[in-house]
Parts: C-alpha cells; sequence; structure tokens
C-alpha cells in the first residue's frame, strides 16, 4: 500500500527528491506515437515552460530535469528557509500568480483595511500557503493539472492524463544526488531520443550546456558553485565543468560500451566514494536499483529512524553501490 507523502519527506533529513510523473496506460506524452502517427512533440516544451516557471512562485529549485516522451524526471530541492524568510505580501502575490486566492487575500493585497477578525483569518490563509510553496505534491500538482488540461482540451476528451500519484524519491546525500542527476541527463541518451547531452531536447543538461558557452548558468536552475566552504550560497556543491565532464563521459560509455573507461572524472567518483563500474549502473538503472529513499548506509538509517519507518529501503543496493571504494 502506498505511503502518505508526508511520512515519506523528511526535509529534516534531506531537502532533495527525485520526481517521476506518468501518463496513464504509459499514453504518449510527447514525441511521435508510432500507432497512431500523431505528433505531440509540442507538448514537451509545454512542460518545461511551466516547470521552469514554477521556480519563480515555488521556494523548490531544480536540479535536473527531463521530459520524455510518456514521463518526466525532476530532481528537486526543497528551499523551507526561503519560504520563511518571505514576507505576507510576497506569499499572496506569489500564490496569486498560480491560484485565484481569496476575497480576503485580494484586499489585502490593494491594502484596504481589515478588521481585526479578518486579519486574523487572514494570516491563517497566508500560513497555508507559506507552506504549500515549500510543499513538493503542491509543485507537482501545480506542474502537472494545467498541463493535462491542456492536452485532453487538444485531444477532445476527458479523464485523467497523468497516473494519480507521482513517485518521489529521498536523496540523501551527495553521491545520490549526482547519481540521480546524471541518471535523469542521461535519460534521452539511454532512449535514443539524442547521440549527445546538448541535442537532448526539454532537459536541464542542455540548458546547462547552452549556459555555458556563453559563461553562465541557467537560472531557473539551481548552480553549481564549487567545493564546499563556509558561508556558501546556495547551490550544488560541485563545479559545473566538472559535472558535464561526468555526464558527458558516461554517456560515451553507454554507447561505447567500454565499462569503467572514465578517465577525465574519475576525481569526483573518488570524492563520491564510488566505483566506476558501479557509477555506470547507477546512471542507466537508477530507478530499477531503487525504489524508495537513495544514499548511502549511514544516511539511509538516519533517515528511517525519522520518518519511523520500520525497514530500511533499498539497504542492499545503498550498501553495493554507494559504499564501495
Amino acid at each position: 500500500m502506498p505511503k502518505a507523502r508526508k511520512t515519506i519527506v523528511s526535509v529534516d533529513d534531506t531537502p532533495f527528491y527525485h520526481c517521476v510523473s506518468r501518463c496513464v496506460r504509459r499514453a504518449f506524452l510527447c514525441g511521435k506515437d508510432s500507432y497512431s502517427g500523431k505528433c505531440y512533440e509540442h507538448r514537451r516544451e509545454w512542460v518545461e515552460t511551466r516547470l521552469l516557471e514554477l521556480t519563480e512562485v515555488f521556494s523548490i529549485d531544480i536540479c535536473a530535469y527531463a521530459v520524455m516522451s510518456n514521463h518526466v524526471h525532476i530532481v528537486l530541492r526543497v528551499d523551507v528557509e526561503e519560504s520563511i524568510k518571505l514576507t505576507d505580501l510576497q506569499v499572496v502575490e506569489r500564490w496569486h500568480r498560480l491560484f485565484k486566492g481569496t476575497l480576503l487575500t485580494h484586499r489585502f493585497v490593494k491594502n484596504e483595511s481589515l478588521s481585526k477578525w479578518d486579519k486574523k483569518q487572514l494570516q491563517k490563509v497566508i500560513d497555508n500557503y507559506r507552506n504549500r510553496l515549500s510543499d513538493i505534491s503542491w509543485f507537482m500538482r501545480s506542474l502537472n493539472e494545467p498541463i493535462a488540461r491542456m492536452a485532453n482540451r487538444e485531444d477532445n476528451c476527458t479523464g485523467r492524463f497523468w497516473e494519480g500519484r507521482f513517485k518521489s524519491q529521498p536523496l540523501l546525500d551527495e553521491s545520490a544526488i549526482l547519481a540521480c542527476m546524471a541518471y535523469v541527463d542521461l535519460n534521452p541518451i539511454r532512449a535514443i531520443m539524442a547521440d549527445t547531452p546538448e541535442a537532448s531536447q526539454y532537459t536541464s543538461i542542455r540548458k546547462r550546456v547552452e549556459s555555458t558557452l556563453s559563461g553562465k548558468q541557467p537560472k531557473p536552475l539551481l548552480p553549481f558553485i564549487g567545493n564546499e566552504k563556509v558561508n556558501m550560497s546556495k547551490g550544488i556543491a560541485f563545479h559545473l565543468e566538472d559535472y558535464l565532464v561526468l555526464v558527458e563521459e558516461t554517456g560515451r560509455s553507454f554507447r561505447d560500451d567500454k565499462l569503467g573507461a572514465i578517465q577525465a572524472s574519475k576525481h569526483i567518483l573518488q570524492r563520491l566514494n564510488i566505483k566506476n563500474d558501479n557509477w555506470l549502473k547507477l546512471c542507466s538503472d537508477f530507478e530499477q536499483l531503487f525504489s524508495g529513499p537513495v544514499g548511502c548506509i549511514r544516511s539511509l538509517t538516519g533517515y528511517t529512524e525519522n520518518v519511523k519507518l520500520k525497514r530500511r529501503q533499498n539497504v542492499a543496493n545503498c550498501n553495493i553501490y554507494f559504499e564501495a571504494g
């Protein structure tokens, strides 16, 4: 029986999660359906555009994403601290960008006078909105519902477009985060939808490569900020150049079937304490290997205790792939 989302998400253990939404019956979301001959490629742009727009509203950062033919992968980071720092007005204004709000919230934005009772009720609404701005379920709902309505309107039909629940995996440490990001970024390569990362349309890796060519990092994505240091800014504690090399060399190994041939990024794998062969397995079969929280045994044990799970999920594979020196 599926567990309630609130029992899975534990921001105290990790703010990083891998989310996957699939179409009902694995129907085509995007691309060309060889059976019907219809082309749905334009829908991939719908998803990417909506996804990146949501980063301006929610206190949730995107680390990696890939819009595939019948599913969407997202690696995200929940930023509860940012949502706490937002003023009440900022919270309401952000919420109104996606939803109608209430009569009280609109009066608040217009700076109209409110009674003591109205202010008390308004504060409850704002506190609720603030919590939702750092809630993965509300983020995914805000992504999926508009896409479903647009697709159903285009197909002239009604009913479910997405499966009822999206999948979410806690990524408990740096090794799990980097492995999952590379897995997501290389999805189009493995699916033979693209030959190179920079040719993988509607993916985070393409965005990062395009921005790198102009010496920048893409604003909608959580940036790479180099090695850990005191008072570091928000971001992923690795160098972008190293990550791009890592993804490129891993992708080459898939295509050429040269397991363990990664040389340019070997120093990163040593730092992550992962063997080359294990890294290739992680980047090709991440979802098959893990169905729940992912990380080293120490991280997995701490997460299990904090969310009060009776058993440690994935303990065997976590021990194999994240404990190898």
